[in-house]
């Protein structure tokens, strides 16, 4: 299987650290040519570690035509750059929030505009972002994240169908409590201390970090990844984990109000 995929150039964002880097170890190992894309470049063994600003459209033009230049083809893209914060919807700041949607929503859409025309001059390819499913099921406090995970989920489904002629494959990975780096570095808004939302605010953050602390290995989002990029098609969506599946699943079945109550009464 190895030598099937030597020759196959994979590009990761957010490489340096959590579910992006366990994907780029992953694909290395067998043997595919891994990019890994990162604000700050990183050792890793095996790995092509670039300095890249996924929000920077010009810098991202660079980096993908440096790539294509020194091997002649792309064959996956993995959009998996990207942050949290939560707060309050009152209290959170404006400059934070542009921030989150630059990175998670836009940053996917730069790097994605930069090598659909190579995917499709080439005869195909497979492109995957890391979604959430925060972006189906809101989260009280995490409602600007949920947000960026929900226009994901949309523009990949949409992106999907406007690429199927030529060949390239579209799928939004739905990714549950992941025990990751993540938790550490989500941006807390301070604004909510001594506001009426302060007690909920941090004990909902609180509940979702312990989730996320005794959550899946980020090993188990990376295998799924790598299936996915060796299938011919894809799915529009992949559920990682069978718990989430099932969360999922009663979601379309229940009341939305009552789904709501559930939501707010594990989280708030």
């Amino acid at each position: 299987m190895k030598e099937q995929n030597k020759d196959k150039v994979v590009i990761i964002t957010g490489a340096s650290s959590g579910i992006g880097k366990e994907t780029a170890k992953c694909f290395m190992q067998k043997g595919f040519k891994v990019y890994g894309l990162s604000r700050r470049t990183f050792e890793e063994q095996g790995i092509i570690s670039l300095s890249c600003d996924v929000t920077d459209s010009e810098q991202v033009k660079n980096v993908v035509n440096d790539i294509f230049e020194k091997e002649g083809r792309i064959d996956v893209l993995i959009n998996n750059a990207g942050f949290g914060i939560s707060g309050s919807v009152e209290n959170q700041d404006m400059e934070s929030i542009k921030r989150l949607f630059d990175v998670n929503f836009f940053g996917v859409v730069n790097v994605t505009k930069q090598v659909l025309p190579i995917l499709r001059n080439q005869g195909g390819g497979k492109i995957i972002n890391t979604g959430s499913v925060a972006g189906v099921i809101p989260l009280p406090f995490q409602s600007f994240y949920s947000s960026t995970k929900a226009s994901l989920d949309i523009f990949s489904k949409a992106l999907k169908m406007e690429v199927r002629p030529y060949n390239i494959s579209v799928c939004n990975v739905l990714v549950g409590d992941t025990k990751t780096g993540f938790t550490q570095v989500r941006e807390k808004s301070l604004t909510d201390i001594g506001s009426v939302y302060e007690k909920t605010s941090m004990r909902s953050v609180a509940k979702m970090e312990k989730d996320e602390q005794h959550g899946k290995d980020p090993k188990s989002v990376s295998k799924v990844m790598l299936k996915l990029a060796k299938k011919k098609k894809m799915p529009a969506t992949k559920i990682v984990g069978a718990s989430y599946k099932f969360l999922l699943f009663l979601t379309k079945i229940l009341p939305q109000r009552l789904m709501l109550f559930v939501v707010r009464k594990m989280y708030s």
